[in-house]
C-alpha cells in the first residue's frame, strides 16, 4: 500500500526510503561510468574516442535539457523516475551480455552512455521537483545539504572502489552491480506515493505549448543582459575546460604511466576538494557581491588546472594538488551564481531557466571535444589543461570589467507578466 504524504504525516520515513534507494543507484552509476571510461582508455588509447564518449554523454542535456524541465512539470514525476531508472538498467544489462559474450564494440559502449545520459536528463529534475513536494519547506535546505554531502562522499569513494573491483572482477560483473542498485532504487520507489502538483486545464501538452514553454524561458533570460554575458563566457570556458577533463584518463596513462587506481585517486581528490570548497563557502558566505565571489573562484580554478597540467611526470602528488584546488574552487565559482539565479528568478520560471542555463553553458562543449582530440594527439594532453586554465583567468578578468556583470544581482529577468502561462501544473 502506498504511503501518502501530507503536512500531518511523517515525511521522513517515505522520503528517506526513496533517498536511500537513489543513493544505491548513484553508486552503481558512478561505477559504470568509471568502468566504461577506463575500458575505452585501455582498449583504444584514443583521445578521439574519449572525446566522442564525452560528447555522447552531453548531447541529451544540451538538446533535451531545455524541454525536459517543462515535461517533468507536466508528467507524473514518479513514473518518469521509474521509467528512467528501468531504462538505464536495461541498457546496462544489454552491455553486460555483450561483454560476457566477448562481442562488445566501442559503439555499444557509446550508445549505452548516450541512453544513460538521456535517462538522467529526465530523472534528475523529476527527483528534485518531487523532493520539494515530499519534504516540508523548513527542511529543504537540510535535505539539499545532505544531498551535496552524499554526492561528495560517493565521488570520493566510488572511483577507487571501481578501480579495486576492476582489479578483481571481469568488467561485465562490475557493470552488473548497476543492475542490482537500479533494482533497489526502483523497488523502493514503486511503493511510495509521490504527490503531484495540481494540473491546470489550459495546459494540455502539445508541441506548440511545449515550445512555448521553452520560448518563454529564452525570453526571460533575454531581459537579463548581465546573465547572458556571463553565460557566453561560461560557454567559452566550457568549450576548453570540458575537453581537458574528458582526456584525464589519457593524462594518467600517457603522462603519469598510471593505472585505473591512479584515475580513481585523481577523481577522489577532486571530490574531496568539492566537499571542502562547499563547506568553506557555507561558513564564509562569500563577498558582498556574489559575482565577485564567483570570479575569485574562477581564478582559483584556473590556477588549479594549470598546476594539474604542469605537474612533472614523476610528481603525481602535484597533479592531485592541482585537481584538488580546482575542485575546491568549483562550488565557490558556481554556488554564488546558482544562489543568485534562485533569488532573482521568478519561482514559476526556475525549472526552465535552470535547464536553459545548463544547456546554453554546455552548448559549445561538443565543438571543443571535436577539436581537442586531434590537437591532443599532436600537441600532447597537457596543452588542453594549460589552455583551459588560462581561459578561466581571462574570462574572470573580462567579467569584472563589464558593468552589466558586476551589477548582475541588482536586476533580474523579464517580469512574469511578459510571458504567457504555459505551465500545465503548479506547486
Amino acid at each position: 500500500m502506498s504511503v501518502i504524504i501530507d503536512e500531518r504525516s511523517n515525511w521522513k520515513r517515505p522520503f528517506f526510503i526513496i533517498w536511500i534507494g537513489q543513493a544505491f543507484s548513484i553508486v552503481g552509476s558512478i561505477l559504470v561510468q568509471f568502468a566504461l571510461v577506463w575500458w575505452l582508455t585501455r582498449e583504444t588509447g584514443s583521445a578521439t574516442v574519449l572525446a566522442t564518449a564525452t560528447i555522447f554523454s552531453m548531447l541529451p542535456g544540451i538538446f533535451i535539457g531545455p524541454f525536459s524541465g517543462a515535461l517533468v512539470d507536466r508528467w507524473n514525476r514518479k513514473t518518469i523516475m521509474l521509467v528512467a531508472d528501468s531504462l538505464i538498467a536495461l541498457m546496462t544489462a544489454g552491455l553486460v551480455l555483450v561483454f560476457w559474450m566477448g562481442q562488445v564494440q566501442v559503439w555499444h559502449v557509446l550508445v549505452v552512455m548516450l541512453v544513460r545520459a538521456l535517462g538522467g536528463t529526465f530523472h534528475f529534475p523529476a527527483m528534485q521537483a518531487s523532493t520539494s513536494l515530499m519534504v516540508p519547506e523548513k527542511h529543504l535546505s537540510r535535505v539539499a545539504g545532505l544531498n551535496q554531502a552524499l554526492n561528495g562522499v560517493l565521488n570520493i569513494a566510488a572511483p577507487p572502489l571501481g578501480a579495486f573491483l576492476m582489479s578483481l572482477l571481469p568488467i561485465y560483473q562490475v557493470l552488473a552491480i548497476d543492475i542490482v542498485t537500479a533494482a533497489i532504487a526502483v523497488g523502493t520507489l514503486a511503493f511510495i506515493h509521490i504527490p503531484q502538483p495540481e494540473r491546470r486545464p489550459e495546459g494540455v501538452l502539445t508541441p506548440q505549448a511545449l515550445w512555448g514553454d521553452v520560448r518563454e524561458g529564452f525570453r526571460y533570460l533575454a531581459h537579463w543582459p548581465g546573465m547572458l554575458i556571463l553565460l557566453g563566457m561560461a560557454t567559452l570556458v566550457n568549450l576548453l575546460m570540458n575537453p581537458a577533463f574528458s582526456l584525464m584518463p589519457l593524462m594518467i596513462t600517457r603522462v603519469f604511466k598510471g593505472e585505473a587506481m591512479h584515475l580513481g585517486v585523481m577523481n577522489s581528490a577532486e571530490g574531496l576538494g568539492v566537499i571542502l570548497g562547499g563547506l568553506a563557502l557555507s561558513v564564509w558566505g562569500g563577498f558582498k557581491r556574489k559575482v565577485h565571489t564567483s570570479m575569485a573562484g574562477l581564478v582559483g580554478m584556473g590556477l588549479g588546472v594549470i598546476l594539474l597540467g604542469s605537474a612533472p611526470a614523476q610528481m603525481f602528488g602535484v597533479a592531485l594538488l592541482g585537481i584538488g584546488i580546482a575542485g575546491f574552487m568549483n562550488p565557490i565559482t558556481n554556488g554564488p551564481l546558482f544562489a543568485l539565479l534562485q533569488a532573482k528568478t521568478a519561482p514559476e520560471m526556475q525549472g526552465r531557466v535552470f535547464n536553459l542555463v545548463g544547456a546554453l553553458a554546455s552548448a559549445a562543449s561538443p565543438l571543443g571535444l571535436v577539436l581537442a582530440a586531434p590537437v591532443a594527439d599532436y600537441l600532447g594532453i597537457r596543452f588542453w589543461f594549460w589552455i583551459a586554465g588560462v581561459s578561466c583567468l581571462v574570462m574572470a578578468g573580462v567579467a569584472l570589467s563589464i558593468p552589466a556583470v558586476i551589477h548582475l544581482e541588482d536586476v533580474s529577468g523579464a517580469p512574469r507578466s511578459e510571458g504567457r502561462s504555459a505551465l500545465a501544473v503548479q506547486d
